[in-house]
């Protein structure tokens, strides 16, 4: 199995960030997802199980079945999800590709995918494998970014440089950070029926201060988890991420400053 790049690493602090991540961004995520009709789920990239506790959490008759492409992240999937209460049975995690799947045909009754396809080269053979081993009339749940859709007020152009590196880099690694905008087109292509998408938008502004700031604060999070990597490749300097580091902070204290960023969530059907 070929491990795709990553550009946040796999530090403890990366996976502690992905589970803040997740706790920020479940509400926005799981409005209109339900699986309460479903018992065996199929998580691919499960990464640190962020996403796992969730689903778990919110739907207790459900069992997730977790894969993901490194096993240092696996072993704190299984640490993290393991500690809950109310956990014991209810998942199990595996080393294994989403573009090769050694599950039987029809093995599951619902897929969630969140913030992986971004990062893989094959995004239509991960779909299609994912749908080999649905069951007819078992629904999909796929959330990705939309990286050309963030704002942020006031303009820094240390910060875009950033942005615009941080891009390039997953781009120039066979990622897709524009992908949420293809699902649809996805979707429909590998087999997928009633294929629908929605534009989800985090829009702070003096309005809600404090989400405002809070939002800021996670998104400088995100930004930096990649400095090593993008300066260590020479994708940015460290002036670079020193002056978009400032001007985040800076930024996150202006009593007028805007924070706008979309990602898509899409939901299909297997039929056969």
């Amino acid at each position: 199995m070929t491990e795709f790049p990553y550009l946040h690493g796999f530090s403890s602090t990366e996976q502690q960030r992905l589970r803040t991540q997740a706790e920020f961004a479940e509400y926005s995520i799981f409005q209109n997802v339900n699986f309460s009709g479903s018992k065996r789920l199929l998580e691919v990239g499960c990464g640190v199980g962020a996403q796992t506790e969730i689903l778990l959490r919110r739907f207790p008759k459900l069992h997730v079945t977790g894969v993901d492409l490194n096993e240092k992240q696996l072993e704190a999937a299984k640490a993290f999800v393991g500690s809950l209460p109310g956990s014991a049975g209810r998942f199990d995690f595996h080393h294994m590709s989403g573009d090769n799947l050694s599950f039987e045909a029809q093995s599951f009754d619902a897929a969630y995918l969140c913030w992986i396809l971004e990062h893989v080269p094959n995004p239509a053979q991960v779909l299609s494998e994912v749908r080999r081993v649905l069951r007819p009339g078992s629904e999909i749940v796929v959330t990705e970014v939309m990286n050309s859709s963030f704002f942020l007020d006031p303009y820094s152009p240390s910060v875009w440089k950033y942005w615009m590196a941080f891009n390039d880099y997953q781009h120039t690694h066979a990622g897709d950070p524009f992908i949420g905008a293809k699902l649809g087109n996805l979707l429909t292509q590998v087999g997928y029926h009633q294929v629908r998408t929605e534009v989800k938008t985090w829009h702070f502004d003096n309005r809600q201060p404090a989400l405002r700031k809070q939002a800021i604060f996670f998104w400088t999070d995100l930004l930096l988890s990649a400095a090593d990597t993008l300066v260590a490749e020479n994708y940015v300097t460290q002036d670079t991420v020193d002056k978009a580091r400032e001007d985040l902070g800076r930024v996150s204290n202006d009593p007028n400053a805007v924070f706008l960023y979309s990602f898509m969530q899409a939901k299909a059907q297997v039929y056969f």
